[in-house]
């Protein structure tokens, strides 16, 4: 997949299948445009071109109000993107000025002139432009003046799956990883850099790996312990994590830290990626340190139950 960072970088194709959106989580009912977009593409020899914003425009247009939290970062979004088989992902910044571009020019500047648009397929009800002016119903009726076809997945056949991107956060911050994963149709997933923590973990005997996130509106679940699959380079381990404030050692900020099951190389400032598979218990604190440890040791057998099957 090949990824611009701004219109300027993208060269017209031949035959341009394009979608523009968020795209936050690639949830199942992204997922069905994706497809659809897919198949155009293969019948007409066609590639694939996804637009997406960022910052999230919300960010951008209401900044006062910081309490929206992303199901992506972008480095995470991309590689799901990359995944559904998307050829080209073109990243625009978001701007204040960017969201004053009336419909007709983005139409004129970007999905004609800059791409080659020959099919443009979108969610119902999207809309783009200045004050979301930009309707299925205008693109439709002035279609052959643009020179581009235009398809809209009808409602019922996104809403019949039942999701959206605001359900998903609402099951990660109640601990719900299942939930949000059946939503999703995969595992929530973080992804970040391994950094040095106080080694408490290891002084009483299971070792962690400190998760930096490289975005401080990337939705982080509720705190609690998680049984986890672990994905580093090329290989995948069985683990659980923990997120919170560490009570029992008198920690003060939020932190997370995963235990790999079997495993004692050294990964500092290597990324990975964490796949939620269910909250084994709350985050509590513990009247000691051997308290802890006894419990660790429980969530541990637990963990390794709920993850026999991978």
């Amino acid at each position: 997949m090949n990824i611009y960072h701004g219109i300027e970088d993208f060269k017209p194709l031949p035959f341009a299948v394009v979608t523009s959106g968020t795209f936050d989580g690639v949830h199942l009912g992204h997922q069905k445009i994706l497809k659809r977009l897919n198949e155009i593409a293969i019948k007409n020899n066609g590639e694939t071109v996804l637009i997406t914003f960022w910052p999230h425009p919300r960010l951008v247009l209401y900044p006062e109000q910081n309490e929206l939290k992303l199901l992506n970062t972008f480095e995470e979004k991309a590689d799901l993107l990359r995944a559904q088989g998307v050829n080209h992902l073109l990243r625009i910044p978001f701007t204040k000025e960017f969201s004053q571009l009336k419909s007709e020019e983005f139409i004129k500047r970007i999905l004609v002139d800059r791409i080659g648009t020959k099919k443009l397929v979108i969610g119902y009800d999207h809309r783009f432009g200045k004050n979301r002016e930009g309707s299925f119903e205008h693109l439709k009726k002035n279609a052959s003046t643009y020179g581009f076809q235009v398809e809209e997945i009808p409602k019922h056949e996104v809403e019949h799956i039942g999701v959206s991107s605001s359900k998903i956060r609402t099951a990660l911050l109640a601990g719900e990883v299942e939930k949000s994963s059946a939503l999703l149709g995969k595992d929530y997933s973080i992804r970040g850099r391994v950094v040095k923590g106080e080694k408490i973990g290891r002084m009483i005997g299971f070792p962690t790996a400190n998760i930096e996130i490289d975005s401080k509106h990337k939705l982080i679940p509720a705190d609690g312990a998680y049984a986890v699959i672990i994905q580093h380079e090329d290989k995948v381990w069985k683990g659980m994590l923990n997120i919170g404030f560490r009570p029992t050692v008198g920690g003060k900020v939020k932190t997370i830290e995963v235990h790999i099951f079997d495993f004692e190389k050294e990964i500092y400032g290597d990324n990975i990626y964490v796949h939620f598979k269910k909250m084994i218990r709350r985050e509590i604190k513990f009247e000691d340190i051997e308290a802890l440890k006894k419990q660790l040791v429980q969530d541990k057998n637990d963990a390794l139950t709920l993850l026999k099957k991978y």
